[in-house]
């Protein structure tokens, strides 16, 4: 496999080196980590077109819908991801929100006011990465997934319909089981409805989250098209959402949520560029030239049908947070590894709901799990007649399939046995995961997958891993 071609040297941003700095010093506000690094992840959540990838584009500057099927029917279909920076000015006197701005990802980390005659620098205060979800109903599945990486969620609902819509709801119960306590609202498109209409709905609004995670959460009137109010919604991302805390000193361990193969069609052997794994560290930190490994890694069958697990081992050759070089990435905010893995194991998304970590310190592969679970009283997600109450959730019964989001996989599973709130679920695919980890349940309901409730591991039946063939 050949090396990362040379890399631009960035001279604009801040030069990171580990050993000057060390890693009992870090902070996710450090400034040679936010310069080239995102360190807290956003979701935008909420109904099919309700502006959220347009909102991301407002903020951000990366339109994050990147692939042709999505481009052709305009909407989200896979998880989009986005770097952005947020700046605040040196000055005291400038005025709020303008004092706040965004900036894209690869930007310097100062730069000039843009106020007449204000005199401050804008300094970079926050490096935030989206997280795409898409609305549809049908990829709810995507949504849960990318609700494994969220510290925070902005919750977006268009001015021109009522509220809330099926999938409003059910983005905000899953958000809810993912025990995310950090919401912003955010009502969009109110450049094209009436003021009272706009009043009207503040108060529908209002209404549909008394009791739930976001109730007492701000909501803001924006328009992600005519950029109205962006910088308003910088200054609440800085004032309102706390910096989570992270660990920097265990084993580095990344959830992957996407994984591609970077070679164009036709190139040669000696130019094959190794498989790219891209996620969101959860804790520890990964190092340019660090040995790697991922579980559960490559899956097969044994002759007598038993499932076989076989990580793989391999090395980092580059470190990337959109077009910035990382020489180490730290927890939080999105990333991309460049490995030397065979690309074939990488494309097409392979990897998602695999863990990548330091070798030797990755949890158990489990292929059947017990859960403790509590099921949701009534149907989200689902439009009802007028008046009439959605259909309430059926008990799990022995031997039905649902489908069940762990961290970033999404996988089938069988109910081998239920007794009060536990419940036995064997597993299609092995993964790798650790008891008490939270899981999502969804029952396929009318050809559609629906979320029906959640939990947490208890135990599980494990399988060994064997030994693998170092890439």
């Amino acid at each position: 496999m050949a090396t990362e071609a040379e890399t631009p040297k960035q001279d604009w941003l801040s030069k990171q080196d580990l050993e000057k700095i060390g890693v009992e010093n870090l902070n996710p506000l450090t400034e040679e980590v936010i310069s080239r690094q995102a360190t807290i992840n956003i979701g935008t959540i909420g109904h099919v077109a309700h502006g959220k990838s347009t909102l991301v584009k407002a903020i951000s500057g990366v339109h994050t819908v990147k692939f042709k099927n999505e481009l052709e029917r305009n909407i989200t279909i896979k998880l989009g991801y986005a770097n952005a920076k947020i700046y605040r000015c040196s000055n005291g006197e400038c005025p709020r929100p303008g004092c706040y701005c965004a900036r894209g990802s690869p930007t310097a980390d100062q730069f000039e006011c843009p106020r007449i005659g204000c005199g401050g620098k804008m300094t970079c205060v926050r490096h935030v990465s989206f997280v795409d979800c898409p609305g549809h109903d049908i990829l709810m599945a995507t949504m849960l997934n990318g609700a494994a990486v969220m510290d925070a969620a902005f919750l977006l609902v268009a001015g021109n319909e009522p509220c809330p819509q099926p999938q409003t709801s059910e983005h905000l119960a899953a958000v809810e089981i993912m025990q995310l306590k950090h919401l912003l609202i955010l009502q969009n498109k109110v450049d094209i409805v009436k003021e009272s209409q706009a009043k009207e709905q503040y108060d529908q609004i209002k209404a549909f989250v008394q009791g739930t995670v976001a109730d007492g959460a701000p909501i803001i009137p924006i328009s992600a098209q005519l950029k109205y109010n962006v910088d308003l919604v910088c200054e609440y991302l800085c004032k309102k959402v706390p910096v989570p805390p992270r660990d920097f000193t265990s084993p580095a361990r990344l959830i992957v949520i996407r994984s591609f193969d970077v070679n164009k069609p036709g190139s040669e052997v000696e130019h094959l560029k190794g498989g790219v794994a891209g996620g969101s560290i959860l804790r520890g930190i990964l190092k340019v030239g660090q040995q790697i490994e991922v579980r559960p890694g490559i899956v097969s069958k044994s002759a007598d049908g038993r499932v076989q697990c076989r990580p793989i081992y391999s090395q980092i050759v580059s470190l990337y947070a959109e077009q910035n070089t990382l020489e180490y990435a730290v927890p939080g905010g999105l990333i991309g590894v460049g490995t030397r893995i065979d690309p074939t194991l990488c494309r097409g998304d392979r990897l998602v709901g695999h863990i990548l970590g330091a070798v030797g310190t990755l949890p158990d592969i489990y292929t059947e799990i017990e859960v403790s679970y509590y099921l949701l009283r009534r149907l989200l997600g689902v439009r009802t007649e007028a008046n009439k109450k959605a259909a309430k959730v059926q008990k799990l019964s022995k031997g039905e399939v649902l489908m069940v989001n762990i961290g970033s996989l999404s996988t089938g599973g069988r109910v081998i046995a239920v007794k009060g709130d536990a419940a036995k679920i064997a597993l299609t695919d092995p993964i790798c995961t650790e008891v008490g980890e939270k899981i999502a349940l969804s029952r396929r309901i009318e050809k559609h997958w629906r979320l029906i409730g959640w939990g947490s591991i208890r135990r599980g039946v494990t399988i060994q891993p064997l030994e693998a063939e170092r890439i």
